[in-house]
């Protein structure tokens, strides 16, 4: 076993000729990507940045960036992604929180940065990655739905053993799943460890990373780009069958489309088959745990239209226990806690095992079926928002009295917030007021779609507000 990430290095140099990055009219070799994470380990060297020395990435999707994180990961940095969307005082945060160096495309006003174009010029380091197994590599840092965002420690060792990156981890789904990534569309952020995941299963098997041009519909990329393999979560997903309604779009080229970050009902999975073609995967993970499990298209060429209610079988390294009607899971390649958080690690790691707060079971031929949610949270373009802390926002105000958060499907992001307020003084504030405390304490995704004003809220029988008798009004 190599440590992470010499693996990937040494299929780059086993076959330096081959494209492993094309973005607009460049195409980068595996010769070339190498060389450049050898000038940046050398530069991040130089700058006094090694073991455990916490380095944030705040960059766009480019060939550079990705040689930017891998570059860190040589030298046993804990590499820290920070992806779009924080607001101000969640941003703070994070930079706060052990961070030796930023890293970015360009000058920024946030302490000590280092520059993609000076990690570019720097003398080349020619060693193996070095990271050790205790010391963090990947801090993951959640989506900050309940005010700070939490910083998931992921080991070296775990990321040695990692489904994706370490390929003497894979099984037969990961091995189906990574000869989807012929040209795989590398799209999003590179802060979201599944961008990086997805994308690296495509390379270890000699695939290519296509970077779209900015904002370029989906439908317009994978016949332009003839694109065999992507992922995405359930809102694109929608946005996608709409036009395949409308439209006569090539999909000729696609070998496998995985769909995760929230539950895809049956129904709209089945559509996406007839639409598609035999091309439609589904998966299910955790920052915490990676990805867990994976239903395939030959699962749903084997059990028929029955296991589309499923998301999948687990990964040949992951245990699944259900416990009180809630999924635990255990695996190598989890986190070993919280950073800097002692209670919510408590809270979640149980004796090795993973406290998922899904609720669910596994059928008698080892799939797993979720069937909700012990958190009250609502997946917002795959991103939970917690309840509590939007209501808590809303009821800081003068103006509200009580405020209950509930979340309902949506079309264009999966689910939507939905905010029931009973005003101060049965006065009835401003609409754009509450979402304008919500948008700069909790960020855009957990702003309310509708509000909606009481004078009092359903009671049900523990006594309890009945946020299943609010939801159930949203019709």
């Amino acid at each position: 076993m190599s440590t992470f990430p010499q693996p990937l290095l040494d299929s780059f140099a086993a076959d330096p000729g081959r494209t492993v990055i094309e973005h607009g009219e460049r195409r980068v070799s595996a010769g070339e990507l190498l060389a450049t994470v050898r000038r940046m380990a050398g530069a991040l060297r130089a700058a006094g940045l090694g073991h455990a020395s916490g380095v944030a990435m705040l960059t766009g999707v480019t060939p550079e960036a990705f040689a930017a994180y891998l570059a860190a990961s040589v030298l046993g940095c804990r590499v820290i992604g920070v992806r779009p969307g924080y607001s101000p005082s969640q941003l703070a945060h994070i930079l706060a929180t052990g961070v030796d160096a930023l890293v970015t495309d360009g000058r920024t006003s946030h302490g000590r940065t280092l520059t993609i174009g000076e990690l570019d010029a720097g003398t080349p380091l020619d060693e193996h990655a070095d990271g050790r197994p205790g010391d963090v590599a990947r801090l993951i840092y959640t989506s900050g739905s309940t005010g700070t965002p939490k910083g998931c420690m992921q080991s070296y060792a775990a990321m040695s053993d990692h489904w994706s990156w370490a390929p003497h981890m894979w099984d037969e789904d990961t091995r189906d799943l990574a000869g989807c990534g012929d040209r795989y569309l590398l799209f999003g952020t590179l802060a979201s460890a599944v961008v990086q995941d997805y994308a690296v299963l495509a390379l270890h098997n000699g695939g290519t990373a296509v970077i779209p041009e900015p904002n370029q519909p989906l439908a317009q990329a994978i016949p332009r780009l003839r694109i065999t393999g992507t992922i995405m979560n359930v809102p694109r997903l929608y946005h996608f069958l709409d036009v395949l309604r409308a439209d006569d779009v090539d999909t000729s080229s696609l070998k496998g489309m995985i769909v995760a970050g929230s539950p895809l009902p049956p129904h709209r999975l089945q559509e996406a088959v007839d639409r598609l073609g035999p091309v439609m995967y589904q998966a299910y993970g955790q920052s915490e745990a990676g990805n867990l499990t994976v239903l395939t298209p030959a699962h749903i060429a084997k059990y028929g239209p029955e296991i589309l209610s499923s998301v999948g079988r687990p990964h040949a390294h992951v245990d699944v226990a259900v416990r009180g009607g809630e999924l635990y899971v255990r695996t190598r390649y989890a986190i070993d806690g919280y950073w800097d958080d002692e209670k919510e690690t408590a809270e979640v790691l149980t004796d090795g095992w993973i406290r998922t707060r899904d609720l669910g079971y596994l059928d008698e031929r080892g799939f797993v079926h979720l069937t909700g949610r012990a958190r009250d949270v609502i997946i917002v373009n795959a991103f939970p928002q917690y309840a509590g802390p939007i209501e808590a926002v809303l009821t800081a105000r003068p103006d509200v009295d009580q405020a209950y958060v509930v979340g309902a499907p949506d079309e264009l992001t999966g689910e939507a917030v939905h905010a029931f307020v009973v005003p101060t003084g049965g006065r009835v504030p401003f609409d754009d007021a509450l979402r304008g405390a919500v948008l700069n304490a909790l960020g855009l995704d957990a702003v309310p779609k509708t509000i909606t004003y009481l004078t009092e809220v359903p009671v049900a029988d523990s006594g309890k507000p009945d946020k299943h008798a609010l939801r159930a009004s949203l019709g």
